[in-house]
């Protein structure tokens, strides 16, 4: 190689190697967890919890005895001549209209809390990544310059 190119690649892989660093520092991320749950806030917190009771089948098959009680005792105080709730159970459809309209929002609010999760895991496992990353290009310098040493000899 002429002396004058081999100066130049000298100068281009010094420029790769600043260029590295620079992007080293300005993508640091510290390897923390990628959430904790202490950081969650009482109203997340109680989201959290009343998705997770609202979504079980343990809810769901009480809510089931629930209106199959419900609808018995109706009916039977209907048929011996009491007007509680009369036969298309409007207090009952009032309920339950209620109750999906409380917990539409609770579960938006706790799938957002989800995709806030699912953001830190990305940025956690971006950081991963990029950490990797620095250690295979640092693993392949030291073997570029092991490879020459053995040439030279």
């Amino acid at each position: 190689m002429k002396k004058g190119v081999k100066e130049k690649v000298v100068k281009i892989g010094k420029v790769v190697e600043k260029m590295r660093k620079i992007e080293d520092k300005v993508f640091e991320v510290k390897l923390d967890k990628p959430f904790k749950s202490t950081d969650r806030t009482f109203g997340q917190r109680a989201v959290d919890g009343l998705t997770k009771w609202a979504g079980s089948w343990f809810f769901i098959i009480f809510l089931g005895i629930f209106l199959l009680i419900w609808i018995s005792i109706n009916t039977a105080w209907l048929i011996f001549g009491g007007k509680w709730d009369p036969y298309p159970f409007i207090l009952l459809n009032f309920i339950l209209s209620t109750l999906a309209a409380v917990q539409a929002p609770i579960i938006l609010m706790s799938q957002n809390r989800e995709s806030q999760k699912d953001r830190a895991r990305s940025k956690y496992d971006y950081a991963v990544n990029k950490k990797a990353e620095k250690e295979i290009r640092q693993i392949q310098a030291q073997l570029t310059r092991v490879e020459n040493r053995l040439k030279r000899k």
